[in-house]
């Protein structure tokens, strides 16, 4: 396992963690693959979504990976009338993160972050690593504390 820029940081900031590596499908790189693959229910997985308000610019949600950012909820709790989605290929210049592999932890900018409320639940969840195929898995507290995320209701049962 090579050491990750998130792991590193999170080492400098003292806050425990252990890992989880899988092998991915580049072809599938769905948050409940992952989940399915380190063994962890999809509840507990988070994925990185980052989108764009209309007025406060860009803005970055954690959700588990079996629910879906509920827009409307996203936008009244960051403060914008609309929020949309970024593209992928703005990804990569905006967090550091390739899709897949997108964590909230050592984005390039520090963006106002929110994470849903469900988090709190869990002794632990997941996040990715910072790439593709491995996440790092520890307390909700901690990661929220350390990306100074808001806890929020921000997400809907995904739409089949």
């Amino acid at each position: 396992m090579v050491k990750t820029n998130v792991m590193r940081l999170l080492e400098t900031a003292g806050i425990s963690y252990r890992t989880s590596e899988y092998e991915y499908d580049e072809n599938n790189l769905s948050g409940l693959d992952a989940a399915e693959k380190i063994g962890f229910p999809p509840e507990q997985v988070f994925k990185t979504l980052v989108t764009r308000g209309d007025k406060t610019g860009i803005l970055v949600f954690c959700i588990p990976v079996n629910m879906e950012l509920d827009l409307k909820k996203a936008a009244t709790v960051s403060k914008n009338k609309k929020l949309e989605m970024t593209h992928v290929k703005e990804l990569l210049a905006l967090t550091g993160y390739i899709r897949g592999g997108c964590s909230p932890v050592g984005m390039k900018k520090r963006y106002p972050t929110f994470i849903d409320e469900t988090a709190i639940l869990f002794d632990e969840i997941a996040v990715s690593a910072g790439v593709r195929g491995e996440q790092v898995i520890l307390a909700p507290d901690d990661l929220m504390r350390y990306i100074e995320a808001t806890e929020a209701d921000i997400t809907k049962e995904l739409s089949e």
